[in-house]
């Protein structure tokens, strides 16, 4: 089994999209198998992170902002890749460094996610876009 979702975003951040797989989950019906979730891009990545304080996706990007910063910053006028803005080359490095791919059990029905845990779209680039994740159900 298989979809495609379709994630607008708005500038860089974390989109949460939990709620869109758990309704696709409930649609199918399956009982227990593994979900992969890929996103179809090279300038955004996926995580699974915490979903009840807002500071930690706000601190996430902070962080990595301040990691890989824009390529106008001194410290990046190594870069070559320059010609798509200042924030394309950085997102392809954010997109390197973390996962673009996630699997996740499924247990009972649901997600065998924990407590506290939610997944998340992971923008990097500073237009809006349209991003696509593609869901497999295997079991």
């Amino acid at each position: 089994m298989q979809k495609q979702f379709q994630i607008a975003t708005h500038g860089p951040g974390l989109y949460e999209v939990t709620r869109d797989v758990r309704g696709w989950l409930a649609e199918v019906g399956c009982a227990q198998g593994l979900l992969t979730l890929f996103v179809r891009h090279t300038s955004c990545s996926l995580l699974i992170q915490e979903n009840a304080d807002p500071e930690v996706q706000d601190d996430l990007q902070a962080f990595f902002s301040r990691l890989v910063p824009p390529s106008t910053d001194p410290a990046m006028a190594y870069l070559r890749h320059t010609y798509e803005g200042p924030d394309d080359m950085p997102a392809h490095i954010k997109a390197a460094l973390l996962p673009v791919s996630l699997s996740i059990p499924i247990s009972g029905g649901a997600l065998a996610l924990g407590t506290w845990q939610g997944i998340y779209l992971f923008e990097h680039r500073d237009a809006p876009h349209r991003r696509q994740i593609l869901a497999h159900i295997s079991g």
